[in-house]
């Protein structure tokens, strides 16, 4: 690398200082997909663990690699900060793309399913149906699918059908003529989404295994002849195809936002199509017969030797009760001060609170939402919602609230990916129950995750304010790593209601007294930090910094910690998913250090951390080191003010910095690698240190 990291002109901005940003995705799916061979883990949960890296790749392809096509399209020539154009960017991710998706089948057929046998879990092939299976299987095909699958014959009165996103379909060969005498030589079968994707069979009546399944798309290959009377099925074979599903809401042409939002999803079962998977036994002139009615070049072509959509295997997680192969069930805590004192409102007033989830429990947010509705002294409650659901105690608590007369406003996020259907509904809900419901600000996604609940003490009026890291979810809540914290101090309680009224109302940016803010503040507020650890370490002060956040990739961010870097400063990044800087390099990142952690829960907290010459700060935000968290959506850093609390969150931090069994570190060249330990190393699990200092 040719660069002269002692010339103060050193260009921070050379692609060769950048990572990829979707290639460092498509590791993070590497590493997910590592714990379904990790021998550690209970056996379904490595099934689960598979299931989970392609439904992570389907995003990818929906999202990611749309989005580049676009950008193909539209500006050929744009370089990204790795210095790449869009077409080499989808060159390059067609190459990884495929040597993880040749993975996962060879994870599935040779490494899972013979291990799933030793346990008495079958998937049976159709070769090895026995008799009373297989009269089992007929009737439920007569019975269960017959009914409701409806082959297309293609001819000019029958056009190829439009096939549904990530839908399981079959390409159809025929023979001979039907009563009209009619024959294109092929058909199309689309299985509906209700459908099971593997059906158990009832050993009572096949003689069968406790355990023993059949794939759905086995049931259709062996019962094809029967939709096509009086013809001779020549072959039969699955594909799927993936399509662009992020949606363009062109915010400077809408009057209302929850009807454009509408509209789209309305669209996106049949967005541009940007991959094609096929059974791998497939014929050649069926397989660039789909390539051209889907006008897809080869480099989207995925031949796969399994099921088209592995993601559905996790229906056979929900159908066994086999505790021993699962993670061993755990019950979160309460913390202390909230398991003492019932009235919540009481504890935060004594001192600041403190949760850690999934090892402590969600339920005190759903309490406090729930004291705050049926508290007489209670008059106004604000929310954000971003993702959450439409059944959540936490929407029943605001209904209640709503309901007793107080003033209940919620700021929902209409354009939370994936989440728009639930997110539109759950509006509705609230204001049918009069809760007065705004989405946001037009342009910029609410992101930020807020509760504040105004009270009547006396004279006074005191705000309670709760901030987290993650949703207000109480699903997630029990699967993904996130901090919140509950406070009634003044100025916190103050900033807060400033946000808010910047949500649901119209004014300049007003002074916040502690909250950093996107789009106005944070981005600049982190930067300086930076820069001031940068020279505290240039004046022999102590420096530090510590960030745990789920990606790193906007770039004045990424070179100021550069910067801080070849100013001496130590930098220890935990980084669940992307990151695009990169360590390692001598005299510019030498001492930066970057390190996954993927373990039995999602990690998801944002927590950012500046030695100060010993004066140390420590935030927890909603806000990862994006672009688009910076500039485009509203997010909040706060500071975590307590010397209590702050040393709780350093311990934690402390262990994934210590861990030697869950980490992967990032090298120079992009890539992962966990580390060997050394020979009588103590093992070390954050993730499992904490269960056991947190759970109940």
């Amino acid at each position: 690398m040719d660069i002269n990291p002692t010339d103060p002109k050193t260009d921070l901005n050379k692609p060769e200082l950048y990572i990829n940003r979707d290639l460092s995705l498509l590791e993070f799916n590497k590493r997910v997909l590592a714990q379904a061979k990790n021998t550690s883990v209970p056996l379904l949960e490595r099934l689960n663990y598979l299931c989970i890296s392609c439904s992570n790749l389907d995003e990818f392809f929906e999202v990611r690699v749309a989005s580049i096509i676009e950008m193909a399209s539209i500006d050929p020539n744009a370089i990204s900060a790795d210095g790449t154009t869009p077409q080499e960017q989808l060159a390059k991710i067609g190459v990884h793309a495929q040597e993880l998706v040749a993975d996962q089948y060879v994870v599935l057929n040779e490494v899972l399913i013979p291990e799933l046998a030793k346990e008495n879990i079958r998937f049976i092939r159709r070769k090895e149906w026995t008799k009373a299976q297989h009269q089992w299987l007929t009737h439920y095909f007569n019975e269960e699918l017959l009914p409701i699958l409806t082959p297309v014959g293609l001819d000019s009165a029958h056009p190829f059908p439009r096939i549904l996103n990530k839908s399981l379909n079959f390409i159809v060969s025929l023979t001979g003529k039907d009563a009209f005498g009619r024959n294109s030589g092929r058909a199309v079968l689309q299985a509906p989404r209700g459908l099971p994707r593997v059906i158990q069979l009832p050993p009572e009546e096949t003689k069968s295994g406790p355990h023993d399944f059949v794939f759905l798309s086995s049931i259709i290959h062996e019962f094809i002849n029967e939709l096509f009377t009086g013809m001779n099925v020549t072959g039969c074979y699955q594909f799927r195809v993936t399509r662009n599903s992020d949606f363009f809401v062109d915010d400077d042409a809408i009057d209302d936002l929850l009807l454009a939002v509408q509209g789209e999803l309305a669209m996106r079962n049949y967005g541009d199509e940007v991959r094609l998977e096929i059974d791998a036994n497939c014929p050649e002139d069926k397989v660039s017969f789909l390539l051209e009615r889907f006008r897809l070049s080869r480099d989207r072509l995925f031949l796969v030797n399994g099921p088209v959509n592995l993601n559905r295997l996790q229906e056979v997680n929900d159908l066994l009760d086999r505790p021993e192969l699962k993670f061993q069930p755990f019950k979160p805590s309460i913390p202390p001060q909230l398991a003492k004192d019932k009235d919540i409102f009481a504890a935060i007033r004594k001192n600041d609170i403190l949760l850690h989830h999934p090892f402590e429990s969600f339920s005190p947010v759903v309490e406090f939402l729930r004291q705050a509705a049926d508290d007489t002294d209670v008059l106004v409650i604000k929310q954000t919602l971003y993702r959450t659901g439409a059944d959540s105690p936490i929407v029943a608590a605001l209904i209640k609230a709503a309901r007793a007369g107080k003033v209940v406003t919620v700021v929902i996020e209409l354009r939370a990916r994936f989440d728009e259907k639930a997110n539109i509904d759950l509006a509705s809900k609230l204001q049918e129950a009069a809760v007065h419901v705004v989405y946001g600000v037009v342009g910029y996604k609410t992101h930020a995750k807020m509760c504040l609940v105004l009270r009547r003490e006396g004279k006074d009026l005191r705000n309670y304010v709760h901030l987290g890291t993650g949703n207000y979810h109480p699903k997630t809540a029990q699967i993904y790593t996130d901090y919140g914290l509950f406070s009634c101090d003044k100025e916190l309680g103050e900033d807060v209601r400033r946000v808010f009224a910047q949500l649901t109302s119209l004014g300049k940016v007003t002074k916040l007294n502690k909250l950093l803010q996107s789009p106005f503040t944070l981005h600049k507020g982190l930067l300086e930090k930076i820069e001031r650890e940068s020279n505290h370490a240039k004046n022999g002060k102590a420096a530090k910094i510590i960030i745990q956040v789920n990606a790193i990739v906007e770039e004045q961010l990424i070179q100021a910690l550069y910067r801080a870097s070849q100013a001496g400063v130590e930098i220890k990044l935990i980084v669940r998913g992307i990151c695009c800087l990169r360590p390692g390099v001598p005299g510019i990142s030498e001492n930066i250090e970057v390190r996954a952690v993927i373990g039995r829960f999602l990690e998801h907290a944002r927590i950012y951390v500046f030695a100060n010459d010993g004066h140390q700060e420590v935030f927890a935000s909603s806000a990862d080191l994006m672009s688009r968290n910076m500039f485009k959506r509203v997010e909040v850093c706060f500071p975590i003010e307590s010397k209590r609390l702050a040393a709780r969150i350093l311990h934690d931090l402390n262990l994934y910095l210590q861990d030697n069994s869950q980490v992967w570190f990032l090298q120079p060249d992009g890539s992962y690698r966990q580390l060997p330990r050394n020979g009588g190393e103590k093992t070390v699990q954050a993730q499992t240190l904490l269960l056991c200092e947190l759970q109940a």
